[in-house]
């Protein structure tokens, strides 16, 4: 975050022997945010003497493994323990391993030691997470969690005493951090956001996200403030239809520009990072497959002919009235087996329609690589720009 005057640069010596040096302001959380249809409230100057109470704005390097997961560093209690967390979009709910589980998945990740932090504090209350792959149990407790250089004391925590299976095992983080809505929060507890908002840590109650592509790192999460150089144009935004999850409305649905009238009647989309693929409602999955060429792998995946995926179509998503464009360079991705080049459709079915029974799309990793996506929870708003 910019929150000084820059002194810039160029300077002249007059020949009176005055040295004449041109200021250049550049523009604040503030006007920066104006620009992209964001009015803050006003925030009493004298906010910035109470330290961790106002911590304007942070922006975190968070890490790509392989464009399926986006995960980075949190530290939970006093002294700090550091952990590596999935900022999920689609869930609430704050937890990380503890010593309380002996589970595989537990075993092979860092654990919470409650006994060394000082500012814990235990709780009565247990939870169960289910997600779309894997599920764990625990209980809630209270610390100090740092996010990004913000600091949240009495933080509710989770410790998990439980996670089952093998899909925690291979994940490359200890934990989650939940961004979506309280509404669907385990044990009503109160999300990471929600304590941002309530104790008036952020400039302005947004965050947002830049995923990068192809492996490569340089991945971005802020807090309070939007990073201008990780998008192109302008943000265009849209309602959230429902404050459970990040959920809003499609228009239309179109293949090589052409509408497909799947969404004739309204579909619904949840903007997920924790999902890696494109999720398509079921009834569309197959005749998106057919257009595309695509067959149906042993494995359940879609692949298709790595020499004809630049002739496939354009997906387009009319929202709010803007179409947002999927080239296949988006939707497909290349691995290697046994030394042979194979092509995967990331695009997955989703069984169930929206609460309101509309088509529900899931827009993962693959439609948000693709867009800078800005999460307004003061206008209760989404906004995407074209990734830089």
């Amino acid at each position: 975050m910019m929150k000084y005057l820059v002194v810039v640069l160029a300077c002249s010596v007059l020949s009176e022997g005055i040295v004449k040096i041109p200021l250049k302001k550049h523009k604040s959380i503030r006007e920066s945010l104006r620009d992209n249809g964001i009015e803050l409230p006003y925030q009493d100057p004298a906010l910035k003497y109470r330290p961790y109470e106002f911590a304007d704005s942070a922006n975190m390097y968070i890490n790509n493994y392989a464009d399926t997961t986006y995960y980075g560093a949190i530290s939970v209690g006093t002294p700090p323990q550091s952990f590596q967390v999935l900022f999920d979009t689609g869930s609430a709910n704050l937890w990380v391993d503890s010593v309380y589980c002996n589970t595989q998945a537990c075993n092979t990740h860092t654990k919470f030691n409650p006994q060394q932090s000082s500012t814990f504090s235990f709780t009565s209350k247990y939870f169960y997470l289910p997600y779309g792959a894997g599920s764990l149990r625990g209980f809630f407790g209270y610390d100090t969690v740092n996010v990004g250089g913000i600091v949240i004391e009495n933080q509710e925590v989770g410790l998990s005493t439980d996670e089952p299976g093998s899909t925690f095992v291979v994940a490359r983080f200890d934990g989650i951090l939940g961004l979506s809505y309280p509404r669907i929060s385990a044990g009503g507890e109160t999300p990471v956001m929600d304590s941002m908002m309530a104790r008036n840590l952020l400039e302005a109650n947004i965050f947002a996200f830049y995923l990068s592509r192809g492996g490569q790192q340089g991945s971005e999460l802020s807090f309070g403030d939007i990073d201008d150089s990780k998008y192109q144009g302008q943000i265009y935004w849209t309602p959230v239809t429902s404050q459970t999850y990040w959920q809003i409305g499609i228009e239309g649905f179109q293949i090589n520009g052409k509408e497909t009238g799947w969404c004739s009647n309204g579909c619904q989309s949840i903007v997920d990072t924790g999902t890696s693929a494109l999720t398509a409602p079921l009834q569309f999955l197959y005749g998106i497959m057919e257009i595309i060429g695509a067959q149906q792998h042993y494995n359940g995946r879609y692949t298709v002919d790595c020499n004809q995926v630049y002739n496939m179509p354009t997906l387009s998503f009319v929202i709010s009235g803007i179409s947002f464009n999927l080239p296949p360079s988006a939707y497909i991705s290349q691995y290697n087996q046994n030394g042979y080049l194979f092509c995967t459709v990331n695009i997955t079915p989703t069984y169930l329609p929206s609460q309101d029974g509309l088509p529900l799309w899931i827009f993962g990793d693959v439609f948000l690589r693709e867009y800078y996506s800005v999460y307004d929870r003061t206008n209760n708003r989404v906004g995407f720009a074209t990734a830089a």
